[in-house]
Parts: C-alpha cells; sequence; structure tokens
C-alpha cells in the first residue's frame, strides 16, 4: 500500500513479475481494493494471492511508532509472513523508515552487524558497483565500514557474479589519512580486514569502473545517491531540449533515439527495482517512492534471487569468520 503509485503499480507488478519471471507473490494490503485491481489487471493466474492488512504506514508516520501502534498495517503483516516462513522475502516501496524499522523488530540484526545498510547498485563503466550504506544510517562508528564492506563484498559476489570484489571507501582523496575522524579510523580496520580492499576512492571512482564495491556512511551515501539520480534526469532532460530544439535535430533525435533510451535503461533505477537492506536477518528491499509497475517488477525479481543465493546465509558466514 506504500509508494506515490500504490496500490495500482505494485498488483500490476506483482502481475508481472508472476507472469515474466514464474514467481509466487503475496499481494499485503486492503483486501477489497487490492482484489477488485488483481481482477482488473487479468489475475494473477494462480501465483498471486492477497493477504489482508487493514492499515497503512503513511510517509508522514513516525516509523518506529507506526510499526508498533499499526499492528495490522501492510509492513508489519508483510514482515510478520517472512518472520513465520509463510514468505522468503519482502519489498515495500513505501516509507522507508517505517521498512527499515520493522526489518529490525521483526527479523533482527544478523550477529555481529552493528547497523544495516541500504545497498544500491550504481552502473559502471565496467559493469556495476554497489554502494553502501545508502540512507539506513547517517551516524556510525569505523568497524560499521568494515561491516559494510563484507557485506557488500557477499552481494557482488552473489548477485553481481564477481569472483573477489575490488572495495573502496568514499573519500575527499585517495591518499591514507585523508577525510574526517570516521574516514581516518576505518581506513586501517578496512586493509586488514578480509575483503580485496583498494583504498580511498573519490566520486568519479564509483562510475569508471575502479571499483566493486563503495562503502560510506548512510548521510554520504544518500547524498551521492540522490546526486547522481539528479545528474541523470538533467542531463537527459538537456539532450530532449537539444534536439528538439531545430528541425534538423528532429531528424538526427530520430536516428539517435535507440541509443538514448539504451542509456535511460542503463541508469534507471527501476531496472534493479529496489535496494536490500543488508544486515537484517531476513530478506528486505526496500524501493523507489516512485517506483512504477515495472520497478515493482524487477524489485520481486531480485527478492527472489537473493534468497535463491542465499545471500543472508552467506554474510552470516562472512561476519562470523
Amino acid at each position: 500500500m506504500g509508494g506515490d503509485l500504490a496500490p495500482t503499480a505494485a498488483v500490476e507488478g506483482a502481475l508481472l513479475a508472476a507472469r515474466e519471471f514464474g514467481l509466487d507473490v503475496l499481494l499485503v494490503g486492503r483486501q477489497q481494493e487490492v482484489t477488485a485491481l488483481v481482477d482488473r489487471f487479468g489475475g494473477g493466474g494462480g501465483r498471486v494471492e492477497v493477504v489482508d492488512a487493514p492499515d497503512v504506514v503513511g510517509m508522514d508516520d513516525a516509523p518506529a511508532q507506526a510499526v508498533r501502534r499499526k499492528k495490522g498495517a501492510s509492513l508489519v503483516v508483510c514482515a510478520d509472513l517472512v518472520k513465520n516462513g509463510a514468505a522468503s522475502g519482502m519489498f515495500s516501496a513505501g516509507n522507508t523508515g517505517a521498512g527499515m524499522a520493522v526489518s529490525l523488530f521483526k527479523f533482527g540484526r544478523i550477529p555481529g552487524i552493528d547497523r544495516p545498510a541500504l545497498a544500491v547498485v550504481l552502473p559502471s563503466k565496467s559493469g556495476h558497483t554497489v554502494l553502501l550504506d545508502a540512507g539506513a544510517n547517517v551516524d556510525i562508528s569505523p568497524p560499521c565500514l568494515v561491516q559494510y564492506a563484507q557485506m557488500g563484498t557477499v552481494y557482488a559476489q552473489e548477485l553481481l557474479g564477481i569472483p573477489e570484489p575490488r572495495v573502496g571507501l568514499v573519500n575527499i582523496g585517495e591518499e591514507e589519512g585523508k577525510g574526517n575522524e570516521l574516514s581516518r579510523e576505518a581506513f586501517p580496520l578496512l586493509k586488514a580486514a578480509p575483503i580485496r580492499f583498494v583504498g580511498n576512492i573519490e566520486g568519479p571512482d564509483l562510475f569508471n569502473g575502479r571499483v566493486d564495491v563503495a562503502v560510506c556512511d548512510g548521510f554520504t551515501g544518500n547524498v551521492v545517491l540522490k546526486v547522481s539520480e539528479g545528474i541523470v534526469d538533467f542531463l537527459l532532460q538537456l539532450l530532449r531540449e537539444e534536439l528538439t530544439s531545430r528541425p534538423l535535430m528532429k531528424v538526427a533525435a530520430l536516428a539517435l533515439k535507440p541509443a538514448l533510451v539504451g542509456v535511460r535503461r542503463r541508469t534507471d533505477y527501476g531496472e534493479r527495482g529496489a535496494a536490500p537492506l543488508l544486515g537484517v536477518n531476513g530478506v528486505c528491499f526496500i524501493g523507489h517512492g516512485r517506483s512504477n509497475s515495472r520497478a515493482v517488477a524487477n524489485a520481486i525479481r531480485s527478492v527472489s534471487e537473493a534468497v535463491r543465493h542465499g545471500v543472508i546465509d552467506k554474510i552470516r558466514e562472512q561476519i562470523a569468520g
């Protein structure tokens, strides 16, 4: 029931995931409203089931209070289904803070993890870069960055197929000793960790293929993510304006359209659909509030991939050493 386009986009996306990826989906929300949408979009062919949840955690609700108070909220019911084994993982495009709060309350942390992290996958010259934390925790300790590096390494290995991911620490310079107190204290810990640490990295390194995993606090990561999204939208808008400004350019635009569509697809958050909350003891993916049906379908696919690859178990093994 959460997200700017809910519940229509969630229902349509779930039906797409069922048809295209062969996945079984539980739609958790107000039963009458959700069932009507399932029927409107042609039904789920037996792969989509509606679970009633009469309450909703709104975007303006205080996350922790709402999770405790609204026992019948779709987020809470969804997490209970995962905790009780009725579902393998969960996805929400609603209140991000509430999604994190309910995951912590219902699943708990993986032993050895101090703070969970949101892991987003950015496009790069070499393929992809996993950035974490993208906004789960703005204030962390140096050991948290080591934990993020270990979790990001597992995620890159299992979901992106990179055998030995290169890990970098997001900083304001490449030299050891650069940055704030958090970065300076984390550097030697990362060097000693059982990961392939390549040192400090700067902004361009997130996209030039130098690293496969980039770690930072949630404040920095969220700013990086939002700036990256803004730059992509801005540049594509500039291209559209230039290519439609004169008759001759409009002709060129027709020839360039396939390339522009390809660029949009490679930089679209909806292609992966959602970011996993790594560090909690259950599979939880959190999507963009603007997620459309295609983004929802891809998010559900990402949840299934994380379950199939046993990401939680492998992170637990990595942290335990």
